[in-house]
């Protein structure tokens, strides 16, 4: 709830003008039923019809007031809680993008995503109908005893009696309803999480024909969240049905009160007429506050789950750096008995709790260093490292242990947009976005067509981009659906090599590419960036064996380390590589 309210009070203003109309509104709906009895009472006796015109027009003169009051404060509401949303989801998605690598494993895509759209959708509701329902309900519930207290005390006792049961009744329930609306998000996050790897794989899921096998996983992620939703559904919605049943049980004292002592001259018939209005007035109030109950669960079990994101801490500080701290050398990138373990922390979908899992080492005592302008292969099997190294190149992950250099300066002492700015990467499967060609190289970076131009040539893909309708303005569709394999590694290296970066990194990202092809983008990084030091992971030799140097890595420890020569000399493992693709 503080985060809720943190967002809310930068509108004060507007809160408080709506707030204002909302409780002239709802005071102005106390007044309808007592106009009805002073007519009833007072007015119609004198046989006065004129009076009784009069008092009618004055009774819609208060309805029409009442109801453009409440359209103007629900209308405040309403764009109260735009505003907030808009500022806590930017927040909320400024906070998910500076995440490092191990925060993003520990809270998982999925729910990221349903934390940005279900879960600030809850908070939005809230907001709106704390704003609205929130004021009026208690107004029309305790004005509404107020009011009849004057009228006839007996009566308005019966309602006293009343509303401290009901209000027993929605603590009760609402104290169970916050766990199980956490229980259905996470319920939520299960269903995006297998709705995401669906819809990413579906290429596999139709070549493999295990459609049915996918509809029957996502309809048990959705039956059980389907089943605490039911649950949490049936808890929050308790309350209803046992408040109406006491509030009719009132109402059937409050006729039956009330027509004895009208017969007994104790009370005017109009304010029975008042009392019975005044009597819905406060079940509606007491139905809103319900109603208010169960969106706070909600919201309230949101909010926390949106809470976590943002108050999560930076594990990744940047540490202070002293020009006596620079590592003497002449290296340009320095790996100095590195070692590195994805300390996995998982989230158990049933409690919401995050639990540490046993980390398994993926890299030890590594050290290599590579001069600047100099190249470096890395090569190995699946799962031996390969682009673990990148990663806490970039800073990513930071090492458990040993430093890594760069300039002999510690990386970890780097701004991280002064770090990232070093390097131009090229991922296997990175990402085409819906947008032109040239802006999909350019990556709304302030480069100029021309660079752009020139960044395509590099990567041997100018004469296919000339060759499309519009050229660097063809529209790519999403994911590079228009584009082959190929054709989209070849933009992922043009986009790295646009910036003229000081580093350049391609991870196995030439993999789609045929060998002609391969070779001729190998002699234009060449040629075009002969000052860029160049780190290149990748399967095939032929990529690789021309390079300064050459890091063979097995089970996440180096076993051989030099030029192709010198590894087909003294490396056994790379050179049964090598046979087996060259020979």
């Amino acid at each position: 709830m503080h985060l809720i309210l943190h967002y809310m009070k930068k509108h004060w203003k507007r809160i408080g003008c709506g707030v204002s109309l909302k409780t002239l509104a709802a005071l102005g709906e106390l007044t309808i039923p007592y106009i009805l009895e002073h007519i009833i009472d007072d007015v119609v006796p004198t046989k006065k019809v004129l009076m009784v015109f009069a008092w009618g027009l004055a009774m819609i003169g208060a309805a029409f007031l009442v109801r453009t009051l409440n359209i103007q404060a629900n209308h405040r509401a309403a764009a109260t809680g735009r505003d907030c949303i808009r500022t806590l989801r930017y927040d909320l998605f400024q906070k998910t993008v500076n995440l490092s690598g191990a925060q993003f494993d520990r809270f998982g895509l999925p729910s990221l995503t349903s934390r940005m759209t279900s879960d600030s959708y809850n908070v939005q509701n809230f907001i709106v109908s704390m704003q609205a329902m929130g004021i009026r309900a208690p107004i029309l519930l305790l004005g509404g005893i107020v009011v009849t207290m004057t009228m006839d005390w007996a009566l308005s006792s019966i309602l006293c009696i009343m509303v401290p049961v009901l209000g027993v009744i929605i603590y009760a329930v609402t104290r169970h309803g916050i766990p199980l609306y956490d229980k259905v998000q996470r319920g939520v996050d299960s269903i995006v999480r297998v709705m995401r790897e669906n819809i990413t794989g579906i290429r596999v899921v139709k070549a493999l024909s295990k459609e049915e096998y996918e509809k029957r996983r996502f309809d048990e992620a959705n039956r059980l969240m389907t089943e605490v939703d039911l649950r949490a559904g049936v808890t929050m919605a308790m309350p209803g049905p046992i408040m109406q049943l006491f509030l009719n049980i009132g109402l059937t004292l409050v006729v039956i009160v009330g027509a004895r002592r009208v017969n007994s001259g104790i009370i005017a018939p109009g304010v029975i007429l008042a009392f019975l209005t005044y009597f819905n007035m406060i079940l509606q109030g007491v139905m809103g506050l319900n109603r208010i109950f169960m969106m706070m669960s909600k919201a309230t079990a949101s909010a926390d789950r949106i809470r976590l994101i943002l108050e999560a801490e930076n594990d990744q500080p940047v540490l202070p750096f002293r020009e006596e701290d620079r590592l003497h050398t002449d290296a340009h990138i320095l790996f100095d008995h590195v070692s590195f373990a994805y300390h996995a922390v998982s989230e158990n979908q049933t409690t919401g709790k995050f639990a540490d899992e046993a980390p398994e080492k993926c890299l030890s005592e590594i050290s290599f260093q590579i001069g600047r302008g100099e190249s470096l292969g890395i090569i190995g099997a699946t799962g031996s490292g390969k682009t673990t190294i990148l990663n806490l190149l970039m800073r990513f992950y930071d090492c458990n242990e040993g430093c890594i250099y760069i300039d002999g300066r510690d990386v970890r002492t780097y701004e991280k947009d002064k770090l990232r700015q070093k390097f131009g990467v090229a991922f296997q499967n990175d990402t085409i976005f819906n947008d032109t060609m040239l802006q999909n190289i350019c990556f709304w970076r302030e480069l100029s067509e021309a660079q752009a131009a020139h960044a395509a040539e590099t990567a041997n893909l100018a004469s296919f981009i000339e060759g499309l309708e519009g050229k660097y303005q063809y529209l790519a569709d999403i994911k590079g659906a228009n584009l082959s394999g190929g054709q989209k590694q070849r933009t992922f290296i043009a986009r790295a090599v646009a910036d003229s970066p000081e580093i350049l990194i391609l991870d196995d990202s030439s993999s789609a590419l045929d060998y002609r092809t391969d070779a001729a983008l190998r002699k234009s990084i060449q040629q075009d960036l002969s000052g860029t030091t160049l780190i290149m992971v990748a399967q095939r030799v032929s990529s690789i064996m021309n390079l300064t140097n050459i890091l063979v890595l097995e089970e996440g420890r180096i076993i051989g380390y030099g030029n192709h020569a010198h590894l087909m000399e003294h490396c056994p493992v790379y050179r049964d590589i090598c046979k087996a693709q060259m020979s």
